[in-house]
């Protein structure tokens, strides 16, 4: 475990917090005597989840959702075939060749 002390940690916290993001706890320590311990959050933790996906939306990689989904959203439509949709398939496949 790292130890560093307040003006240290005040000094240099981006580099600690970049030691905490790779699984490494910080001892904070005032004069010699432990304060206070930055950890990672644990890996399954809601805060962690929640920061990760801020980091997703912040790099443009996600977009969050701006409300509930239509109520028929997961229902497939109904398709009406006058032949098993099998044949249907390979008949496309003998019309359509490359």
């Amino acid at each position: 475990m790292t130890t560093a002390s307040i003006t240290q940690a005040k000094t240099n916290l981006s580099k600690l917090i970049k030691k905490v993001r790779h699984g490494e706890s910080i001892l904070i320590l005032d004069r010699n005597i432990p304060v206070a311990r930055l950890e990672p959050l644990p890996a399954s933790s809601r805060e962690a989840d929640e920061a990760k996906l801020a980091e997703l939306e912040r790099r443009g990689l996600v977009k969050r959702g701006t409300g509930k989904l239509p109520r028929d959203f997961f229902r497939l439509p109904r398709l009406k075939f006058k032949k098993s949709l099998v044949e249907a398939v390979l008949e496309e496949r003998r019309e359509v060749r490359w």
